[in-house]
C-alpha cells in the first residue's frame, strides 16, 4: 500500500514515517533539492508547491447478501481496523412518537446476546485487546459498528462482531439499568447551557425535520420497550445497503472468507434504499433567549441553513469556514478571545450531511459583554462578506487545511473514514487524492461570494442561553427577542418581568 506524497504545500509541518502511516515517501533526490517555489518569510521556508498524494485504492467485492466489501491490505503491522456501516439504522429514522429509538438500540447491542452477557462481551474483547463498538446519532442516517484487534485475533472478534450484529437480545434488566444511566445523563445535560443552546438552534434551523434531533428525551425513556428495540434491530439492520471496510494485515480474500463465514446469517431483504427529505427553511432572523437564572455567563450561537455533503460549494464552505471559526487561528477566536478578552474560546463549523445542513459559529462570553461579544462576532461575519480575506491569511488557513489532511493519513481508521464517506456520498474516485489539489484552487473571491450568499444577515439566527434580566437588554437591540425557558417552552409577559 503506498501513498506518494510528490511536492509540500504544508512545509513547516514535518512529516516523518511515524506521521505518515501508511505511506511511503518518494526517493530522496542525489542533488541538493531545488529551492525553486520556496518563498522566505524570516522563518522555516515555506513551498508554493500543491501537496500531490495517491492514496491506495481498496479492493472492492459485493457479496451475495449485498454488503460492499473494502479491503485495504498493509502487512508492515500485524492489526486490522474495521467499520461496518448500515444506512437506514440511524435516528433519522426514529418513528415519529419515538425519538431516540435507534441510539437506545445501538447502544444496547453491547448489551448482550442470545448467547452472551454483556460481562463476557467485555471479557472476550479485554483478553484480545480488542474493541468493538456500535453507534449512530439522534439525527444521523446511518448506525456503525467499528472495532480493532491484533490480527491473530480477527477470527474471535468477528465471531463477537457477528454474535453482536445479528443476535442481541436486549435484556430487559440491562434496558432498565440503561434507561436510568442515560436520565442521569439527560440531567446533566440540561444543565449545561451549551446543550440548551445547540437544542433551541437545531428546533430553529430544522423545524421538525429528524435532522434536528440532538439528544435522547425522557419521554422515548418512558416509552421504550424490549420489543421495540427487537422490531427496530430487525427491520433496519440489513445488509442489503451496508458496507463493512477493512484495513490492515488482511487481503480481500481472507478477509471476504472471515465475513462469508462469520455473517453466514446475515440475509438480504431485497427493500430499497433508505431514502431522505430536504429540512423546511426556518423563518427570517429571529433572536431567541432561553431564561437560565443564575447563569454568569451567557452561551451565544449565531448560525444559518447551509448545504449538503454533495453540494459543489462544500470545499469552498470548508475554507470560509476555516477562515472564520475553524480553530484557534480563527478570526473569531482571535477578536473574542486574543482582543477582547471575552471568552476562553470562540470557534464555527459546518455541517453538511445529506440533506441540507447548516453553518454556526459558537461561543461563553461573561454575561455583562453578551451585547458586545455578539456585535464583534457579526462584525466578524459582516468583514467576510465585504471584505476579501488577504493574501497571505488565506494562504495560511490553505495550507493548514491541507496540513492536517496529510497528518490523517497516519490513522488506518481515517483511512476507512475516508473510503466509507466515498461510497456512502458517491463521490469520485479520485476524491481524496485531489482533495490538496482542490482546497489550493478555492479563490479569495469564491469565499468572499459564499460568504455573501450563505453568511446573509436576513438569514441569521441568534441563540443565547442566560440571565434574563442580565441580557434581555442587550440582545434586543439585535431584533425582537423570543423568550423561552430551559425546557423549551415559550414565556409568557408575565413570566418574563
Amino acid at each position: 500500500m503506498r501513498i506518494r506524497l510528490v511536492s509540500a504545500l504544508f512545509v513547516p509541518l514535518t512529516l516523518t514515517c511515524a506521521t505518515l502511516l501508511m505511506a511511503q515517501v518518494a526517493p530522496a533526490p542525489q542533488a541538493p533539492p531545488s529551492t525553486k517555489g520556496v518563498v522566505a518569510k524570516g522563518r522555516a521556508p515555506v513551498s508554493d508547491e500543491v501537496l500531490r498524494v495517491k492514496l491506495p485504492k481498496p479492493q472492492t467485492a459485493t457479496l451475495p447478501n449485498g454488503l460492499h466489501l473494502m479491503v485495504l491490505e498493509d502487512r508492515r503491522v500485524p492489526r486490522i481496523t474495521f467499520q461496518l456501516l448500515i444506512p437506514g439504522a440511524g435516528g433519522y429514522y426514529d418513528p415519529e412518537d419515538l425519538p431516540g429509538l435507534a441510539s437506545i438500540t445501538s447502544s444496547m447491542m453491547r448489551e448482550g446476546t442470545a448467547s452472551r452477557s454483556s460481562l463476557q462481551l467485555s471479557e472476550a474483547l479485554e483478553t484480545m485487546a480488542a474493541t468493538l463498538v456500535v453507534g449512530t446519532g439522534m439525527s444521523a442516517t446511518d448506525a456503525t459498528v467499528s472495532g480493532s484487534c491484533l490480527t491473530e485475533h480477527a477470527g474471535q472478534l468477528f465471531e463477537l462482531f457477528a454474535d453482536l450484529l445479528l443476535n442481541p437480545s436486549f435484556p430487559e434488566d440491562e434496558l432498565g439499568r440503561y434507561t436510568q444511566r442515560t436520565r442521569a445523563t439527560l440531567l446533566q445535560q440540561r444543565a449545561n447551557p451549551g446543550f440548551l443552546g445547540s437544542e433551541m438552534f437545531a428546533k430553529i434551523m430544522y423545524a421538525g425535520h429528524p435532522g434536528g434531533r440532538i439528544a435522547v428525551g425522557n419521554e422515548a425513556l418512558d416509552a421504550v420497550t424490549r420489543g421495540a428495540l427487537v422490531e427496530f434491530h430487525r427491520s433496519r439492520y440489513i445488509p442489503d445497503h451496508a458496507a463493512l471496510a477493512i484495513a490492515g494485515d488482511i487481503s480481500l480474500a481472507d478477509a471476504r472468507k472471515l465475513v462469508e463465514t462469520r455473517l453466514a446469517g446475515w440475509k438480504k431483504r431485497g427493500v430499497a434504499e433508505p431514502a431522505v427529505a430536504e429540512p423546511p427553511s426556518p423563518a427570517d432572523t429571529r433572536v431567541t433567549l432561553l431564561s437560565r437564572p443564575g447563569s454568569v455567563q451567557t452561551s451565544l450561537i449565531v448560525g444559518t441553513p447551509a448545504i449538503s455533503r454533495t453540494d459543489p460549494a462544500y470545499d469552498v464552505l470548508q475554507v470560509m469556514n476555516k477562515v472564520i471559526g475553524g480553530g484557534p487561528t480563527g478570526r473569531l477566536f482571535l477578536t473574542l478571545r486574543e482582543e477582547k478578552s471575552y471568552t476562553y474560546g470562540a470557534y464555527s463549523g459546518l455541517s453538511a450531511p445529506h440533506w441540507r445542513g447548516a453553518w454556526q459559529a459558537s461561543t461563553d462570553v461573561r454575561s455583562e459583554v453578551t451585547g458586545d461579544a455578539l456585535r464583534d462576532l457579526l462584525a466578524e461575519i459582516a468583514r467576510l462578506r465585504d471584505e476579501a480575506v488577504p493574501e497571505q491569511e488565506f494562504r495560511n488557513h490553505k495550507r493548514a487545511m491541507v496540513g492536517s489532511f496529510a497528518l490523517s493519513l497516519e490513522s488506518p481508521q481515517q483511512m476507512i473514514g475516508y473510503y466509507v464517506t466515498s461510497w456512502r456520498f458517491r463521490l469520485p474516485a479520485d476524491y481524496w487524492d485531489r482533495y490538496p489539489e482542490r482546497i489550493d484552487a478555492v479563490t479569495q473571491e469564491q469565499v468572499q461570494s459564499a460568504a455573501r450568499k450563505y453568511l446573509d444577515p436576513s438569514r441569521l439566527h441568534i441563540v443565547a442561553v442566560g440571565e434574563l434580566e442580565k441580557v434581555r437588554q442587550s440582545l434586543e437591540s439585535f431584533g425582537r427577542l423570543d423568550l423561552y425557558d430551559t425546557e423549551g417552552k415559550r414565556l409568557t409577559e408575565d413570566q418574563s418581568r
